[in-house]
């Protein structure tokens, strides 16, 4: 618990510069926009009608759309924008926060007592300072309602910048969904319900002082928000180019090898901050554009997902086909395999794979379309997926994705039949499954490869830090820190299996 917890203090500053960040962004945007779209009927309708639209699209999709997209521009313009983590999660949010403050602010200005524009026209007063002596501090107390449903919004999606690289209080939530370690979720929504609620507070008391015309209140509720911002800048401060970004996809082993990496450039004297929970489109682009110097990945998915290849030569064949496309392509460096694979094995119950006779993919595609099928969530959308259901002729009753933990879960539980399971996971050996063959070689191999970014491919300094990790680390003891990780009683910490994985490898 304590763990958990000491965590949250840095998280809760990047939550909070992120969350109003965007909400002041989304203010800079929708009050001027509030006011054309009182004054013009058309402009109003389009306007609300984006804001409307934008908030049916899921969070998570929009945050994901904004990283191909500000890749895609800094490509364009020769480099320098950011793709990964603050840039692409603000304009997100940003637009999220948009609807409530326009929707208050029309609302308000257009729901104005006829009578009180009219005396304010009587006197003479210009449309800018009816605007502002009259308008404005009559909406506001209606249009302070708005800007608080849009910090309550924006500071709960928020959470969801993990996924795009940006730290918050979602790296704990994640994090501890993935290793179903509870304390570490109880930690996150804690406190990103805190934030919420204690913003919404402040800004409550802002509306009431506003209301009352206390000038106090609100000046006294907004400063203590302002406090909060300048707190949170001072832990959040980039810290130079010395720092290291470590990435991570989103599953217990990834966790386990970004921190033996980190620990190792930590004792080296670098600084690391860690992005993880990527997925694999992301972490690949991420390295390429240089957003994270390090990460470990796997042969067989780059070479189907990124080189697009559909033939499937030895494993030896595929780490140098791929060492080789990244150096050239890219820049990369891919420094070698760790000494492991983590190849994609459907399983089966044992019990269930002994009862059925099913030994390989081939008696597997026999009694298929009476099973149900659980994947990872990105597994059915993968080429991989597409070679095995092709090459065996597999059709399954249904076929559900799940987050990799609970993939194993709906194993157990019965919900699910066959899962396409990582072979070095010790929950393999743990739950008594059935590993089925594949005799016609439909998937590659899946060595485990440490990549390097661009900017650190001829930092010879670095690479010698890590040069240690190359052939360094065996299955059966990956296995053993995957299943510390993923156990359901006495769990280790992501940090602690790395430590006893360095100390069994001799790292």
């Amino acid at each position: 618990m304590a763990q958990a917890f000491a965590r949250v203090p840095e998280l809760l500053a990047q939550h909070l510069l992120l969350a109003f960040a965007a909400l002041l962004l989304g203010l800079v945007v929708s009050l001027p926009l509030a006011i054309l779209s009182a004054r013009n009927k058309t402009v109003g309708r389009v306007a609300l009608g984006l804001a409307s639209l934008i908030q049916t699209i899921p969070s998570l999709a929009l945050l994901a759309l904004f990283y191909p997209i500000l890749l895609s521009v800094s490509a364009l313009v020769g480099g320098g924008i950011p793709a990964l983590g603050f840039l692409p999660s603000l304009l997100a949010l940003s637009l999220y926060a948009i609807l409530p403050i326009l929707r208050n602010g029309v609302t308000g200005l257009a729901n104005l007592d006829p009578a009180v524009l009219e005396a304010a026209d009587g006197v003479g007063m210009t449309r800018a300072q009816k605007l502002r002596l009259v308008e404005a501090p009559l909406v506001a107390p209606v249009l302070m309602a708005g800007v608080r449903t849009a910090a309550v919004w924006t500071i709960g999606a928020a959470t969801l910048s993990t996924t795009v690289g940006q730290p918050s209080l979602g790296d704990l939530i994640f994090a501890g969904l993935q290793t179903q370690n509870w304390t570490l979720v109880l930690a996150g929504c804690a406190a990103a319900a805190g934030l919420a609620l204690s913003a919404d507070a402040l800004l409550g008391l802002a509306e009431h002082g506003i209301a009352r015309r206390k000038r106090g209140l609100v000046w006294g509720s907004l400063g203590v928000l302002l406090l909060a911002v300048l707190v949170a800048l001072a832990p959040a401060m980039p810290s130079g180019k010395g720092t290291v970004i470590v990435g991570a996809k989103g599953f217990s082993e990834q966790y386990i090898l970004a921190r033996l990496i980190g620990q190792r450039l930590e004792d080296a004297g670098y600084k690391v901050e860690y992005r993880e929970g990527l997925g694999s489109a992301v972490a690949f682009s991420a390295l390429a554009s240089g957003d994270i110097d390090v990460y470990v990945d796997y042969s067989g998915t780059v070479w189907t997902n990124q080189m697009k290849r559909a033939d499937v030569p030895g494993r030896e064949a595929i780490v140098a086909g791929v060492g080789a496309w990244c150096r050239d392509k890219y820049g990369m460096r891919m420094m070698g395999s760790l000494g492991f694979e983590n190849v994609y094995a459907f399983a089966m119950r044992g019990d269930d794979a002994r009862r059925l006779g099913v030994h390989s993919l081939v008696d597997l595609a026999r009694i298929a379309p009476t099973l149900d099928l659980a994947t990872d969530v990105e597994f059915l959308e993968r080429p991989e997926w597409r070679s095995v259901r092709d090459t065996y002729g597999l059709r399954f009753k249904s076929a559900h994705p799940y987050q990799p933990t609970f993939m194993y879960r709906a194993l157990a539980s019965g919900e699910a039949d066959v899962i396409p399971a990582f072979s070095s996971d010790g929950r393999i050996a743990a739950d008594r499954l059935a590993v089925l063959s594949d005799p016609r070689g439909a998937l590659p191999g899946y060595d485990a490869i440490l990549m390097v970014s661009p900017r650190r491919a001829n930092d010879a300094h670095f690479q010698a830090v890590l040069r240690p990790l190359i052939g360094g680390i065996r299955v059966e003891d990956m296995r053993t820190a995957n299943y510390m990780v993923d156990r359901d009683t006495d769990k280790a910490s992501p940090e602690a299996a790395a430590r006893w994985l360095a100390r069994r490898s001799g790292l």
